[in-house]
């Protein structure tokens, strides 16, 4: 059977994407590669057409849910007129990110998982960190200037990653709303404090 010029470029990156969701929204340990190429409609033997292990498959799927991630707060932000960190911020820590971890922040679903994770893979969810760092720092006042702009950057996306990953961690829904609130609360007075 002949297939269309990039077709397999295509499948490669729907197996990406599929791997990137359930990731984030199962946990990387708990998708065994079957699994998730019978979500894609495809063979255990056709995934290593595209790729030599899970590992190579985990650490492109944390790019590319980290990119898709980015892109989708920086397009909030520009459509927020003129109120970019207080829409970044109020999205992020928002009830549904935080109950759609699938199409959500990597840094929130996996950072725990990545400090297990081999060297390569953590260099590419840094790459992602690196990433959302700077969609923050664009949003920042321009009262903050110079290296301050990175550090405060760091401090609130570190602080809102926290509070979403508590968020979903608890087990009682208004704990969890309040975590939401209060995080909400402490990263906006984080930027503005500058």
């Amino acid at each position: 059977m002949r297939y269309e010029k990039g077709h397999k470029e295509q499948t490669r990156q729907k197996i990406v994407e599929a791997a990137s969701e359930r990731f984030r929204a199962d946990g990387i340990d708990a998708v065994g590669v079957v699994s998730l190429m019978n979500d894609v409609g495809l063979t255990q033997g056709g995934f290593y057409n595209h790729f030599g292990s899970k590992e190579d498959l985990v650490r492109e799927s944390v790019a590319n849910g980290a990119s898709s991630a980015a892109e989708r707060m920086a397009a909030r932000i520009a459509a927020s007129r003129g109120e970019g960190y207080r829409a970044l911020v109020n999205g992020y820590l928002s009830v549904d990110h935080r109950d759609h971890p699938e199409t959500g922040c990597v840094a929130a679903a996996l950072s725990a998982e990545m400090g297990r994770r081999p060297v390569e893979t953590r260099a590419a969810f840094t790459e992602g960190f690196s990433e959302m760092v700077d969609v923050i720092a664009g949003t920042l006042p321009d009262t903050v200037r110079g290296k301050r702009r990175r550090t405060l950057s760091m401090a609130v996306f570190a602080s809102m990653v926290g509070s979403l990953s508590l968020s979903r961690a608890v087990a009682e829904p208004a704990l969890s709303d309040e975590i939401l609130a209060l995080g909400r609360q402490s990263a906006l007075e984080l930027i503005e404090a500058g």
